[in-house]
C-alpha cells in the first residue's frame, strides 16, 4: 500500500506549481497597485521614451560633464548622495514628496508638470497602513 501511495504522489502536481506566479494569477492591489493597459502598450509617438527617460538621461549628462571638469569623485560623491537621500522616505502609505532628491539636483525651485496636476490625496497608492507596514518589513 505504501508503493501505491508513493507511486501516486510522484504522478501528482507539486504544490508550488499552485503558487500565484502563473497565467492565471490573482494580481495583488496592495503591494502592485492598479493594472494599466497604458503601461503595457507600446509608445504612440518616437519621443515618448525619450520624455520617460529625460531625468535619467539629464543625469548621465550632469555626471558625464562633472567627471571632465572635476574629475572621478565628483559624481561619485553625488551618486552617494542620491541614494542616500532615496532611502530617506515616510511610511509606506503616505505619499513621499523626496523634497531631498529634488533639492540635490536643483528642481526645488521649479514648477512643473507633477507639482500642480500630481496631487497626493487623489493618489491611489493609499491602502491599509498596518497590512503595508507589516510587508514592508517583511512579517507577511
Amino acid at each position: 500500500n505504501s508503493r501505491g501511495t508513493s507511486c501516486l504522489l510522484k504522478d501528482s502536481i507539486s504544490i508550488t506549481e499552485f503558487s500565484a506566479s502563473g497565467p492565471f494569477e490573482c494580481h495583488d492591489l496592495l503591494r502592485r497597485g492598479f493594472t494599466s493597459v497604458k503601461n503595457e502598450l507600446l509608445p504612440s509617438h518616437p519621443l515618448e521614451l525619450s520624455e520617460k527617460n529625460f531625468q535619467l538621461n539629464q543625469d548621465k549628462t550632469n555626471f558625464a560633464t562633472l567627471r571632465n571638469i572635476q574629475g572621478l569623485h565628483a559624481p561619485l560623491k553625488l551618486q552617494m548622495e542620491f541614494r542616500a537621500v532615496k532611502q530617506v522616505q515616510r511610511l509606506p502609505f503616505l505619499h513621499s514628496s523626496n523634497i531631498g532628491l529634488d533639492t540635490l539636483r536643483g528642481n526645488n525651485e521649479c514648477i512643473s508638470f507633477e507639482d500642480i496636476l500630481n496631487d497626493p490625496s487623489q493618489s491611489e497608492v493609499m491602502g491599509e497602513p498596518h497590512t503595508m507596514m507589516e510587508y514592508k518589513l517583511g512579517l507577511l
